[in-house]
């Protein structure tokens, strides 16, 4: 880590009863390979990836200070087995909260940014949606263009609210400067979003994809999260059946939905920094939603353990090259001899994430959409 800043002034240690009295876990656990910061700070020279929790929650209108989610979440997390061995995980504890919600923002910021600058894919555990602003500008600092994408039941643009969490996007998409090149927003449950919202998304060439359209054709989602640098989840997206503490809505993504996503995120080579928000343990039943986050931290490690195995797309004897013309257009696309996974290159000769859909719909002399806006964007 870099020596100018002691990021451990700004946590707390994991309090978690297993860790704080020496519990061991079973051989295989999470718990029994994981870098915790219980009584000493970890080493995190050989993390790849580091859980950091932040149970700040005022921003959405609780009084209460902080919430105990993230370390209920690591309870169910630390008890999985460890199947990712070429993976190093840390934990190094919560973020203290500050006298106002605003300060704890600043240290989740500063926190976040050192670890990116190092190197790190960074998890956060919320505390409340709008912690999403903080860990947008951990990038901020650096000056640097970054594709965020959100899932999410609602698009928190709600100006009209007096809480934070359900108008952040306005304050992350519109504040000046401003370094979002991209947004997309995952799962919006239409019956919840006003018509002119999607309108206003879409003047601003950001991309909204409906929950019903993600269900039908979830793999057509692993290229826009492929492309992306920030994830933020928000536990709403998730039906209530599978997510007790979303009291939102009776719909949403499945369990397994969710992990598919989120082994998306592991396997981005672009994406470094991934919250989870929204979890609140009142409103859990026998702590099923913290099981269910357990697991999608899980599938993070399973993507990142796959994505590893992906090679540079300068490495031409790991690709199948197709060259082809398409409404006038001459284009390659590329596949992993490895993953599977598929590239399309812009008249700029830039190569961005996209599916087979795409690679058939060109070969088909039709402009893949996804092709289409990646134009009007640039």
């Amino acid at each position: 880590m870099s020596d100018h800043l002691n990021i451990s002034d700004f946590l707390l240690p994991v309090n978690i009863p297993q860790v704080s009295q020496g519990d061991h876990y079973k051989d295989g656990q999470v718990g029994s390979v994981i870098s915790v910061y219980d009584e000493d700070f970890p080493d995190l020279d050989e993390a790849q990836v580091v859980i950091v929790g932040c149970g700040e929650q005022r921003g959405s209108g609780i009084i209460h200070t902080e919430s105990n989610a993230p370390d209920v979440i690591r309870r169910h997390f630390y008890s999985l087995f460890y199947w990712h061995t070429d993976i190093h995980i840390a934990d190094i504890g919560n973020i203290r909260t500050g006298s106002l919600y605003t300060d704890s923002y600043a240290a989740l910021k500063t926190v976040v940014q050192e670890l990116i600058n190092d190197g790190k894919t960074v998890i956060i555990l919320g505390g409340s949606h709008d912690l999403t602003l903080a860990q947008y500008n951990a990038y901020t600092e650096n000056r640097k263009l970054i594709e965020a994408s959100c899932i999410d039941a609602l698009i928190d643009l709600n100006i009209d609210s007096p809480f934070h969490h359900e108008n952040f996007l306005m304050e992350m998409l519109t504040s000046e400067p401003n370094y979002i090149r991209h947004y997309n927003h995952i799962g919006f449950q239409s019956y919840y979003v006003h018509p002119r919202m999607l309108e206003t998304m879409d003047k601003l060439r950001f991309d909204c994809y409906r929950v019903g359209h993600v269900k039908e054709s979830i793999d057509e989602m692993e290229p826009v999260i492929r492309n992306s640098n920030l994830l933020s989840f928000d536990i709403s997206a998730i039906a209530h059946a599978y997510a007790p503490s979303n009291s939102l809505s009776p719909n949403g993504f499945s369990g397994e939905e969710a992990c598919t996503l989120m082994r998306y995120a592991g396997m981005s080579p672009n994406v470094n920094t991934i919250g989870i928000y929204g979890y609140s343990p009142q409103h859990d039943k026998e702590e099923l939603t913290a099981k269910q986050i357990g697991h999608m931290l899980w599938y993070i490690l399973d993507g990142r353990s796959r994505g590893r195995r992906e090679a540079k797309l300068d490495e031409k004897d790991s690709f199948t090259e197709y060259h082809m013309a398409f409404a006038e257009v001459d284009t390659t696309f590329l596949q992993s001899k490895k993953t599977g996974r598929w590239w399309m290159q812009l008249p700029d000769r830039r190569f961005i994430a996209c599916s087979y859909k795409d690679y058939l719909l060109a070969s088909s002399n039709e402009i893949p959409e996804r092709w289409l806006r990646a134009q009007e964007r640039s």
